[in-house]
């Protein structure tokens, strides 16, 4: 219990996980627990400075394995994925908006807004759940609930020429 509030999932391996980042001079950007089809997936995802390299995923797993093993969070079977962020990574946290403003992102909503379910902007602000992006020379805002993810937009991968 953390405040008076049980941890879930995703929160107890986070902290299961904290030495060993600590250790191999990583942080975490995001651990989800996840469903796909009749699976189960905990997937960690690192970081560092400069990124990660596949060795860094490999160390981590390997050391994380057994500790999870030991705490036995999870009462199901799942499979253990360890990855980096990647260039889109995924703005989920406020932290994560935070060291992302003045970055281009997409934004996807969960319904269309005038027509419109994708816009393409630059990071400008996050408070109170509330995303302002800048685009075409004016500002948008979002309520973060409106979303179905918020990525760092990488035109380099949508054939851009940047």
């Amino acid at each position: 219990m953390v405040n008076g509030k049980k941890q879930n999932t995703c929160d107890i391996c986070a902290e299961i996980a904290k030495p060993v980042l600590d250790e191999l001079g990583l942080f975490l950007w995001d651990v989800r627990f996840e469903k796909e089809g009749s699976l189960w997936f905990l997937r960690y995802f690192i970081d560092k400075d400069g990124g990660v390299s596949i060795d860094d995923c490999e160390n981590f797993s390997r050391r994380i394995d057994p500790m999870l093993d030991e705490a036995d969070p999870i009462s199901q079977s799942y499979y253990l994925e360890v990855s980096s962020p990647g260039t889109e990574r995924e703005l989920s946290k406020e932290w994560h908006f935070e060291a992302c403003m003045g970055e281009e992102v997409l934004i996807k909503l969960i319904r269309p807004r005038n027509g419109q379910r994708e816009f393409i902007g630059i990071l400008k602000a996050y408070e109170n759940g509330k995303i302002t992006v800048e685009s075409n020379g004016k500002n948008e805002v979002f309520e973060k609930n409106e979303t179905a993810f918020v990525r760092i937009y990488d035109n380099y991968l949508d054939g851009g020429n940047d």
